[in-house]
């Protein structure tokens, strides 16, 4: 399709030369907003892998508008779950605040794990690596810095087993993210039963060894699982 069918004659004319006025800026806001505000619903309720087409249906917007917005879908996804990454960011800060270490790393892991029953597009974003997405990326890895700091802490008080790996997490956090897909509104509990299994796994001490954790470098890759990029534009 072409551009015309996409949108209306105002939204043309925000990008014809010499028509960048003050009310074509504003309604180019005001779709931005729209915009964001349908892919949050969309992905919280579908997840990230819908399409940007669905995204932009659920705008009100024509596809060609939704990419001179947001040219990838990683560009969208870092716009869209800037707040919550934030929050993701807060929950680590809370954790280490915690004077008993034990329960800093366990709430640690009951406050992501219910974020991610909270948006199903989050329990998506949070297994996934976006390299593009730099602001979305900068979060992760504050994330993850302290959450080694919270591993590191729980194992010197002797409560967290000596064998657990920060690449576990990655692994609860995908398991989490399959159970909450299965399971759905339909048993929204099986998530928080998930974890209280996984936290008394990890506690120390324990009978047994585990066998060697994941290959960093291929949980990486796994975690690369989505074409961010997209091929909607001709849609």
């Amino acid at each position: 399709m072409g551009r015309a069918d996409h949108e209306t004659p105002g939204q043309i004319a925000e990008h014809d030369d010499g028509q960048d006025s003050a009310p074509l800026r504003v309604d180019a806001e005001r779709n931005r907003e729209r915009i964001l505000d349908a892919a949050r619903r969309v992905f919280a309720a579908e997840g990230i892998e819908v399409s940007m087409s669905a995204v932009a249906r659920a705008a009100g917007v024509g596809v060609a508008t939704l990419f001179r917005r947001f040219p990838t879908r990683e560009d969208l996804l870092d716009a869209v779950f800037a707040d919550t990454m934030r929050g993701y960011v807060e929950a680590a800060e809370i954790a280490e605040a915690d004077p008993d270490p034990w329960n800093g790393f366990t709430g640690y892991i009951r406050a992501v794990c219910s974020m991610q029953v909270a948006n199903r597009g989050f329990a998506d974003v949070l297994t996934m690596t976006f390299p593009a997405a730099a602001h979305l990326e900068e979060h992760r890895a504050r994330a993850y810095e302290g959450f080694l700091r919270l591993i590191d802490a729980a194992k010197a008080a002797g409560k967290l087993r000596p064998d657990f790996a920060d690449q576990d997490m990655v692994v609860l956090l995908m398991a989490n993210a399959g159970v909450i897909t299965a399971a759905g509104a339909t048993a929204p509990d099986s998530s928080a039963r998930l974890v209280a299994y996984l936290i008394q796994a990890f506690t120390a001490p324990q009978s047994a060894t585990l066998p060697p954790p994941p290959d960093p470098d291929a949980l990486a890759h796994a975690m690369l699982g989505l074409d961010c990029a997209g091929n909607e534009k001709s849609e």
